[in-house]
């Protein structure tokens, strides 16, 4: 009961929260005409003339969300043991390590890559509530190769974790790819080497091309500052290999172009969790939306994401991959999809 009414009356002052910005922002609301249409006077707007996710409406929809009980999950993922000795010793074969919801160890061409990483136990800004980490990351921090390079998709908690970014710096001194707007922020928390692209922006390093592609989703990790950073997918090229991480978003036209411009893919990091109740959620792609996704990139095979891990989503366990290797199956596609389990290595 105490948990019920703090998640209403904290429902409730986000909802006061979000009408004051609606009301106290119109400007920030207007396109810019010397940028491209993805920007406003003050932040950044998703393009798709149906995209609707009226801040009102979802911080109300958390007031009704408050009210019900949490639904029984099932079974948690099982982590596979991964001391990180393969990959530390690995120089030369592209592999994908899945740590944990959008967090994966990526090896392709001699660098080594992590996205979104977070070795946290909440997706929060706090340490003493928020959503707990309900799956152990798939390998330890400590176990970890060589990092030289972060990709961040955008700022949420469950996808920018200050602590982890943090150590990161600290330990292995690696360049934070990053959308627009998150460059300051990172220097606000004592980290400099950060490349900060636009969308279609694109960046060398040790011989990798790395892009910014656009998302459907949206940023903030506060009141002020809702949609003031960029969001975005991430492409990794290389000499024989290319990578897509779709990052956090919901789906639209933008990944067909996506694909026709950059593709085909060898791998794409697709999320499937996040959807809730929702038949089409404007910012998470449930997993049916996922596998067109899929297609749209002319990738050769996808691994998911983004379910499993955190007290965020309020699927059951096994309802996001499961209904993804339904549509998989009646699509022909279900030799193509690489079910991971946190710790899992494989090859590309």
């Amino acid at each position: 009961m105490v948990i019920n009414v703090v998640r209403v009356v904290g429902a409730l002052l986000l909802t006061l929260g979000l009408v004051l910005i609606d009301i106290s922002a119109p400007a920030a609301l207007s396109p810019r005409a010397d940028k491209p249409s993805h920007h406003l006077r003050e932040g950044f707007r998703n393009v798709a003339p149906d995209y609707a996710y009226p801040l009102l409406g979802r911080a109300l929809r958390t007031v009704r969300l408050g009210f019900e009980p949490v639904p029984a999950r099932g079974q948690a993922p099982a982590v596979l043991a991964n001391n990180g000795a393969d990959v530390r010793a690995n120089g030369t074969v592209p592999t994908i390590t899945w740590i944990g919801h959008s967090t994966f160890l990526v090896q392709i061409d001699g660098v080594n890559i992590l996205t979104d990483p977070h070795w946290g136990d909440r997706a929060s800004p706090v340490r003493f509530t928020g959503p707990r980490r309900l799956v152990a990351p798939g390998m330890r921090f400590e176990d970890l190769p060589p990092i030289h390079a972060v990709i961040i998709s955008h700022d949420h908690y469950d996808h920018l974790d200050e602590t982890t970014v943090r150590r990161l710096n600290a330990v292995h001194h690696p360049t934070f790819f990053v959308p627009l707007g998150i460059k300051a922020w990172l220097a606000n928390a004592g980290i400099t080497n950060a490349v900060e692209l636009d969308w279609w922006e694109t960046r060398e390093f040790h011989g990798l091309t790395l892009v910014c592609t656009p998302a459907q989703h949206s940023s903030g990790r506060g009141l002020r500052d809702q949609n003031r950073r960029l969001w975005s997918s991430w492409a990794v090229l290389g000499h024989e290999h290319r990578l897509f991480f779709a990052g956090d978003t919901g789906y639209y036209g933008g990944f067909k172009e996506i694909g026709e411009r950059l593709g085909p893919f060898d791998v794409a990091l697709i999320p499937i969790g996040g959807y809730s109740a929702y038949e089409h959620h404007p910012n998470h792609v449930n997993p049916e939306e996922a596998v067109q996704v899929f297609e749209d990139l002319r990738a050769r095979m996808m691994v998911p994401m983004h379910y499993g891990t955190f007290e965020l989503n309020r699927e059951p366990f096994r309802e996001p991959p499961d209904r993804l290797m339904r549509e998989a199956l009646r699509r022909g596609l279900e030799e193509r999809v690489a079910l991971l389990s946190p710790g899992q290595t494989i090859h590309w």
